[in-house]
């Protein structure tokens, strides 16, 4: 499956967009992953990278916050691809564009994310390294990951 990408601001968003980016993130963090807030104040210092279908459904989803926002260097989170289209390589495809934007973004930085335990070797493979100890949020193991540039 091919998706059109869009990379924008949080107020260039449009509604519908919007809408469409929360309701994905709570179909798989609130519904399959758990009771917490999605919205924790970072969406407004964020880009936000949409991949949508050619029909213009929204299959895929991140932000990248601000470097100095939540961590000192830019960061990735709220990656999510759609239920039905998990294991089709969407996720290496999204995580891939969401890294060549801010690399774009944020020409040199290194960029950190607090990944999920269990998808440590996914992460891995897209060039990240553990930095620190497990840790739960949101009651799921989590572990910061950096990716160097180069």
């Amino acid at each position: 499956m091919t998706l059109r990408w869009r990379w924008c601001r949080f107020d260039e968003l449009g509604v519908h967009e919007l809408y469409d980016l929360l309701a994905l993130r709570c179909r798989v963090f609130v519904l399959e992953q758990g009771p917490y807030l999605d919205p924790d104040g970072l969406d407004r210092q964020a880009w936000h990278l949409q991949g949508r279908d050619a029909e213009g459904r929204l299959q895929a989803c991140l932000r990248a916050v601000e470097p100095g926002a939540k961590y000192t260097e830019p960061s990735i989170g709220r990656v999510v691809t759609a239920p039905e289209v998990r294991g089709t390589g969407l996720g290496r495809a999204l995580m891939h564009e969401g890294l060549a934007r801010c690399r774009a973004q944020w020409p040199g930085a290194p960029v950190r994310i607090s990944a999920q335990a269990r998808l440590r070797r996914f992460y891995e493979s897209l060039g990240f390294v553990a930095d620190g100890a497990e840790y739960l949020e949101d009651n799921i193991p989590h572990r910061q990951m950096v990716r160097r540039p180069g």
